[in-house]
């Protein structure tokens, strides 16, 4: 009898199931075709009632699920007039075949002398003037987004393919990916994403396009590119009027963007604005970015009738890097809009044009002025506004909105979470989900990806011959070094051995060690930084120097949270008498063995040092150092010569001044503190997470710098006190570059007693090689001869162009090189006016800089020099 009554309440239940899904199953479906029989692929379909977008696959038909009621539906491809249909679904589908017929372009009936401006810039006059207005109209908004993205390696360097194959990654391997993520925006500038389902086959790539899809063009900048829609459009862009064709009751016309400069980060292509609106209707762009073409397709749709916002998203991205060619293929389709108007701005807005409407204009504010009636009031009784005084209006209601707010610094906040079931969605919920059905060859790509993870399983759980990746310590360790995993919020780590030559030590080991320990509370916060986050690294660093033969080493121990950090270090160790290391060892060996310049000047200390760096706020940071030392002076022990082409010895060890007859120095004690106070005053910052990160650039570095040698105190012989200013800036230009400038001044109050060590250095250069901050650093001076224990002054000037002399070519500026010109300036009591001009070509093959410079004393030349560098788009750090 049990067994009776669960079989009959399976059978209902199954039945019951059956039935809801007969009675779901209903909506519409179809093929849509351009007006020549061609399948329209990725076309647009937006249902006005549920606020969602769909598209056509490659075939040109759609699907759509939904439930019994009215619905208007409409139809959209990029170049083609768009179609709305009502239907009524009851409790199956529909079929609604549709051709769409090309876009009827109508010119407006003007004609353009060389007294007159192309009437796309009176459109992109008013576009630019509400753009900020679109930004602040919406209060809140929610939706759902898909996103689904398909690539395949298209070729590669033959020295790469037994490694990519092992990996089971081959030229007709397509991967693929898909996402559906829950997104909040709350104004100004509060975005959160919950991504609820994710389907993948387990490869990541670098390419997404989720800058795009969630930013937003009506931004002055949208993934690190300037807007067509920016307050500096007109500086990057020229805009040619297309026409106007009418879609629904709307007018909308067609704006062709070109560059007025052709190169990375510049968008070129079509841009449709609804008229009286100035709003978005779709976009067509291309942009490339560091060597790789971005393609973007968007699609916009009136929700509620209220705003217009994106519905259908398209990207192509194209590259070749290293050999390595590829393609990406995206498509984001937007779902259950839910928005909510800003109530201030709630109005109807008429934008007239001041420059070509100037006398009306003119008229108007005459007229409103004597009344000394308010921008908002005159909106609100249905007036027209001019595109200045409405860009006026939303800039000032933005900076009162600012002030009101707890973080005026804050530019953006994102919140990003993966639900704990994303990867954990059915076939069910993802053929519900999607706006397109998977191809074959898309899903054969998830069967490959299936297949490979299989026998990768199989690896780890020992089922084939193959042995797995050796675990824990190994002899070869030793050589080649090692990250061991000691818990899950600590490691210890072998570095593998390295060093160098200079004429002090000769050939020189360096073997280092290091045990790191982690710590994330992510219920306390920074008020400043976000989720508290600690780390200590205790690195033993052991060195010998054959020509000595002498064994030294240090302990150090680096402790730091979210807004501190402590750090001691104590041992017997060589250091450059310019304590900012300006010759990089790997260097020194290279100039010592090859061109016989020992250029590297050593002393050797025992000491005990501590370092304090505490960021008192977002905008002020104090660094305070202490150390006590024994210093004693080096003299060479080896003369090796790699390539012998002069018989005279090697430098002596002792550096050369102008101001000393010699710089070599007694054995002595020395305690010196410092303290430094670093100030950025308009930095401003975005959080992502509940941890904030500083925008690049935004504010100004402003360095006071206080140091003191301290008598007697330890047995100390130094006696000395050192004021240092310095302010450091990226300002941009607009179109034309970016200009840096460093600039750095100090003097000493009190010289006493100090060495050579303690004199204020500079970051000269010898070498053919460039290691140093470009932006700071000198390219031929002397790294002693000018070091001063007097006054001096340093400034440092890099302005980057895009476009000059070669970079006028676009072939070129597409390659990613960019020219640059520099001025670095000395000021010292013997350095005579010390100046330097250069000239360098800055990304050849994305990575490197050649520099030529040349220098002058009192006005005088004096020499020239090239030298190689790192590309300043890229940051290393040479430690």
């Amino acid at each position: 009898m049990p067994l009776f009554m669960f079989l009959r309440t399976l059978f209902v239940s199954v039945f019951l199931l059956v039935v809801q899904g007969m009675l779901l199953a209903s909506g519409i479906k179809g093929t849509i075709k351009a007006d020549d029989g061609t399948p329209l692929a990725f076309a647009t379909i937006f249902v006005k009632q549920t606020g969602s977008g769909a598209v056509t696959g490659l075939d040109g038909h759609y699907e759509i699920s939904l439930t019994p009621g009215t619905y208007d539906i409409t139809f959209q491809y990029l170049g083609y007039e768009t179609v709305t249909r009502q239907v009524e679904i009851a409790g199956e589908f529909i079929e609604l075949n549709l051709v769409l017929k090309s876009q009827a372009i109508v010119l407006q009936n003007v004609i353009i002398t060389a007294g007159n401006e192309d009437p796309a810039y009176t459109i992109m006059r008013k576009a630019i003037s509400k753009a900020k207005y679109h930004t602040q109209q919406i209060d809140t908004y929610s939706a759902k987004v898909y996103i689904k993205g398909t690539g395949r390696l298209k070729d590669y360097p033959w020295l790469a393919k037994k490694a990519l194959e092992k990996e089971g990654i081959s030229k007709d391997r397509l991967f693929i990916s898909e996402s559906v993520s829950e997104v909040t925006y709350t104004r100004p500038n509060k975005f959160e994403e919950k991504v609820i389902a994710v389907f993948s086959d387990g490869n990541d790539n670098n390419t997404s396009p989720n800058e795009y899809v969630f930013g937003s063009f009506y931004e002055p900048e949208i993934a690190e590119t300037i807007s067509p829609l920016s307050p500096r459009a007109f500086s990057y862009y020229r805009f040619e009027y297309l026409g106007t064709f009418t879609d629904r009751d709307y007018s909308v016309s067609k704006i062709k963007v070109t560059p007025r400069s052709k190169g990375d980060n510049v968008f070129e292509g079509v841009l449709f604005i609804v008229e009286d609106w100035w709003s978005i209707h779709s976009l067509d762009f291309k942009v490339t970015k560091l060597g790789i073409d971005f393609e973007i397709k968007q699609i916009y749709n009136p929700i509620e009738d209220k705003a217009w916002l994106p519905v259908s998203q398209q990207f192509k991205v194209e590259g070749k890097v290293f050999g390595f060619e590829f393609e990406y293929n995206y498509l984001a389709t937007v779902k259950d809009y839910k928005i909510s108007l800003n109530p201030d701005l709630e109005l109807e807005i008429k934008v007239i044009d001041e420059k070509i409407e100037s006398e009306y204009a003119k008229e108007i504010k005459t007229q409103f002025s004597a009344k000394d009636q308010d921008l908002k009031e005159r909106l609100e009784g249905g007036k027209e506004i001019t595109n200045k005084e409405l860009r006026k209006l939303i800039k000032d209601y933005e900076k009162e909105e600012r002030r009101q707010t707890d973080q005026p610094e804050v530019i953006s906040d994102r919140k990003y979470s993966v639900d704990s079931l994303a990867f954990k969605k059915d076939s069910v919920f993802w053929t519900e989900i999607r706006p397109i059905a998977l191809t074959l060859e898309e899903m054969n790509g998830y069967e490959k990806a299936d297949s490979l993870a299989e026998v990768e399983r199989k690896k780890q759980e020992g089922d084939t011959l193959k042995a797995s990746k050796h675990k824990g310590f190994q002899v070869w360790d030793v050589l080649i070094g090692d990250n061991y995993k000691v818990s899950e919020t600590s490691n210890f780590l072998i570095h593998s051995p390295w060093g160098g030559f200079n004429t002090v030590e000769g050939l020189n080991l360096i073997y280092k060690l290091g045990y790191v320990k982690r710590w994330i509370e992510r219920d306390s916060l920074d008020k400043a930084m976000g989720p508290v986050v600690r780390r200590l690294e205790i690195t033993p660093i052991g060195r010998y120097a054959f020509g000595r033969e002498k064994f030294s080493g240090m302990l150090r121990a680096d402790y730091r949270s979210t807004s501190s950090r402590v750090t001691f270090e104590g041992g017997r160790y060589v250091q450059q008498f310019n304590a900012d290391e300006p010759i990089h060892p790997f260097v020194n060996t290279i100039t010592t063995l090859l061109l016989e310049k020992n250029l590297m000047k050593l002393y050797e200390q025992d000491f005990l040092q501590g370092n304090y760096r505490q960021r008192i706020n977002s905008k002020f940071t104090i660094v305070t150092n202490w150390s006590i030392a024994k210093r004693y002076e080096l003299f060479n022990s080896s003369d090796f010569k790699l390539v012998n082409r002069d018989k005279e010895a090697y430098t002596s060890n002792a550096p050369v001044n102008q101001l000393l007859v010699t710089t070599g120095f007694q054995n002595h004690n020395a305690l010196i503190g410092s303290v430094t106070i670093e100030a950025r005053p308009w930095q401003k910052f975005r959080i992502r997470n509940g941890r904030r990160y500083s925008v690049q650039n935004s504010s100004p570095l402003f360095t006071f710098h206080y140091k003191k040698g301290i008598k007697d105190v330890f047995n100390s012989s130094v006696d000395f006190d050192l004021i240092e200013v310095g302010y450091k800036q990226s300002i941009r230009m607009g179109i034309r570059g970016r200009l840096d400038i460093a600039l750095k001044g100090g003097r000493f109050i009190n010289t006493n007693k100090l060495y050579f060590m303690d004199y204020a250095h500079f970051l000269g250069n010898q070498t053919p090689f460039l290691t140093t901050d470009p932006v700071g650093s000198f390219r031929l001076l002397d790294y002693y001869l000018y070091s001063t224990r007097d006054k001096y002054f340093t400034g440092n000037a890099h302005y980057h162009f895009r476009k000059f002399l070669i970079t006028q070519f676009p072939i070129v500026r597409l390659t990613g090189v960019t020219e640059n010109i520099f001025v670095n300036y000395l000021a010292s009591p013997l350095s005579n006016d010390y100046t330097e001009l250069g000239y360098s070509l800055d990304g050849i093959l994305r990575i490197f800089r050649l520099e030529g410079a040349v220098s002058f004393l009192g006005g005088s030349y004096q020499t020239y020099g090239f030298r190689i560098g790192v590309a300043t788009s890229i940051e290393i750090n040479f430690d």
